[in-house]
């Protein structure tokens, strides 16, 4: 009896120490689980994060990129929105420096995905503002040209109106100039008495009496008009006198031999310009050309043996 209580005392005691071996095998292989998903759980921790990095570096890239886009139409930025430019890739620029430090804890990437969605909206903001300023400035040029054009085209309009007013000033005072309807030309000897007699040898005439009518003309201004005579010699010399000058007729500066002046009443008065030479004459024919109110007003010719 005492053999079988012994033997049955180390069964019991075999028995605790393997139930104490699996109890031991048991919290091993707990811990061993344990430690296992707790580096599994961090190793995915940490490629989340690292994955959420490129995440959000890929849309600070994006982000950067609309901002070039919309920039590069060039257009004149004011004061303003060149501010806000520089300040949405100053904050880029410090996310991108945020993102590239070490190891980031989730709170740092928690508070860098609230920034970047800040910066998109102001991005988005910026970019629908940048659009909106081409669209004036388009507006603005368009309305700019139609005013060049509207412009060019009075332009035009009051250079052909000042033509066409020039033409008709030109026209009116064309028109009432004063023209002879009859000219004609005396020779006329001067006795030392002072008697005058018809005479056409060259020798003998000292003095020319201009004959002449106005034709009527109710535009023309009645009163006093200067007339301009111009006398030309056979071999084609204009003949001076004492009170020679010059005046400006049909566009050209002239030199006259007499001028006077006659009174304009639009009534058929004859009128009549004496002229002593005070050189002798020579034979030939000579021209002479009236003038008034800066056109020709009359011609003829008369010849001397």
């Amino acid at each position: 009896m005492e053999n079988q209580s012994g033997q049955n005392q180390n069964s019991r005691k075999n028995s605790n120490v393997i139930y104490f071996l699996i109890v031991v095998v048991i919290a091993l292989l707990g811990t061993d689980v344990y430690l296992y998903y707790q580096k599994r759980g961090s190793d995915e921790k940490i490629v989340y994060q690292n994955d959420e990095k490129t995440r959000l570096q890929t849309e600070l890239d994006s982000l950067e990129a609309q901002i070039q886009q919309v920039n590069s139409s060039k257009t004149k930025l004011s004061a303003e929105m060149q501010a806000k430019n520089d300040s949405l890739q100053s904050k880029i620029k410090y996310l991108r420096v945020q993102l590239a430090k070490g190891k980031l804890t989730a709170a740092d990437l928690r508070k860098a995905q609230e920034d970047i969605k800040q910066l998109r909206y102001f991005v988005t903001k910026y970019t629908a503002d940048i659009e909106e300023l081409k669209k004036q400035n388009a507006t603005l040029t368009t309305e700019r040209d139609t005013l060049k054009t509207n412009l060019a085209t009075v332009s035009t309009k009051a250079t052909e109106l000042a033509k066409q007013n020039e033409d008709l000033n030109t026209k009116v005072q064309v028109g009432s100039a004063l023209k002879t309807s009859s000219l004609n030309i005396g020779t006329f000897k001067v006795k030392g008495n002072g008697k005058e007699s018809d005479n056409d040898k060259a020798k003998n005439v000292k003095k020319l009496k201009i004959n002449f009518t106005v034709a009527n003309n109710a535009i023309a201004t009645q009163g006093l008009h200067d007339v301009y005579v111009r006398i030309i010699d056979p071999a084609g010399n204009l003949i001076t006198g004492t009170d020679e000058g010059t005046f400006t007729a049909d566009s050209q500066e002239l030199q006259y031999t007499y001028k006077t002046s006659i009174e304009f009443k639009n009534d058929d008065s004859p009128y009549t310009i004496d002229w002593v030479n005070a050189n002798p004459f020579i034979k030939g024919t000579y021209t002479v050309i009236l003038y008034a109110d800066g056109f020709t007003m009359g011609k003829t010719s008369f010849n001397l043996r």
